[in-house]
């Protein structure tokens, strides 16, 4: 009897033992959860970060960290390089995991094996905008101006590898013109520069511009997205003009570390699907010109992908070279 109590003691504490990882994975999350953004503090990743942190209903504190530097690079090898278990994720950016690839010769991560999907946050395409000290107030004028004027002009954006980086290489290219690009450590720096007339153009992201164009700080010539922004229906396309310009512009996403369990991944998504679903969230976000989105790990793992190509074509019609 004694042997029989024995020999089941043993084993219950076995099953304990193989029970253990499982029971602690089940009860996710069980401490505060660290949220990586990749700029500093007033540009689009921050703010939605903070929008998530705010209405994620996940029984702990999320913990927002800026970890900004090298196009957003710093911070994602952060979370590349973290602990598969959930409590390390990043805000990812279209810089972050499509364009770096194409603009350093030497990643430190590998933007598709090192990370787990969770989800796609937002999108926003960008805002062609002037400095109001500039004497344009058309694309065209822009356009004859530069021509006229070449590399007098300097446009800012949020850093090496940002879609606001991109688009201004892809305005030069498509248009035959010359300015040079200066880069700021975030897109909210980048944007009171452009305000305060360090830069005279950029092609920025919403939701840290919207604020300058609200008080008239700025003129924004343009949108880049197929269609009018509800923010700012006032605002014309490219396409609406004439002009042959197509750059779809950033987009946000949380990416956790390679090899998270898929059910901590599934429960993140379902998080973020349900506060992208939140109408005060919608309403916060249309407001600062993003467009919310809730794709599922897999169809995001599928945009990544198509977007990785995307921008290395664009970069080579660009003309950006790997530094």
């Amino acid at each position: 009897m004694t042997l029989i109590r024995h020999a089941a003691l043993v084993i219950g504490a076995l099953l304990g033992l193989a029970a253990g990882p499982a029971a602690a994975q089940g009860a996710y999350p069980n401490r505060p959860i660290r949220l990586v953004v990749t700029f500093p503090s007033g540009g689009a990743p921050d703010i939605l970060a903070r929008l998530f942190g705010e209405r994620a209903q996940l029984g702990q504190p999320i913990v927002v960290d800026n970890k900004a530097g090298a196009g957003g690079n710093i911070g994602a090898d952060i979370v590349a390089k973290s602990p598969p278990d959930g409590y390390t994720l990043v805000i990812g950016t279209v810089g972050t995991h499509s364009i770096n690839g194409a603009l350093y010769s030497k990643m430190p991560y590998d933007m598709v094996k090192d990370f787990a999907p969770v989800g796609h946050i937002a999108s926003a395409p960008n805002l062609l905008v002037v400095n109001n000290d500039l004497p344009v107030k058309s694309v065209q004028e822009l356009i004859a101006y530069m021509k006229a004027n070449p590399n007098k002009l300097s446009f800012g954006s949020p850093g090496i590898g940002s879609s606001v980086h991109v688009s201004g290489e892809l305005f030069k290219s498509m248009t035959g013109t010359q300015m040079t690009h200066v880069p700021y450590k975030g897109g909210g720096p980048a944007t009171a520069a452009l305000a305060a007339g360090e830069v005279q153009a950029m092609f920025a992201s919403p939701p840290p511009l919207m604020p300058h164009y609200k008080s008239g700080r700025v003129r924004v010539l343009a949108f880049t997205g197929e269609k009018r922004h509800p923010a700012a229906p006032e605002i014309p396309t490219m396409g609406e003009l004439g002009i042959n310009y197509k750059h779809d512009g950033g987009w946000f996403a949380m990416f956790a570390p390679a090899g998270t369990p898929a059910e901590i991944v599934d429960k993140l998504w379902r998080e973020v699907h349900r506060a992208m679903q939140d109408p005060g969230v919608r309403d916060r976000l249309t407001k600062i010109g993003a467009e919310p989105v809730a794709d599922s790990p897999a169809e995001f793992k599928k945009f990544v992908q198509a977007e990785l190509k995307a921008y290395a074509e664009q970069a080579r019609l660009a003309g950006i070279k790997p530094e």
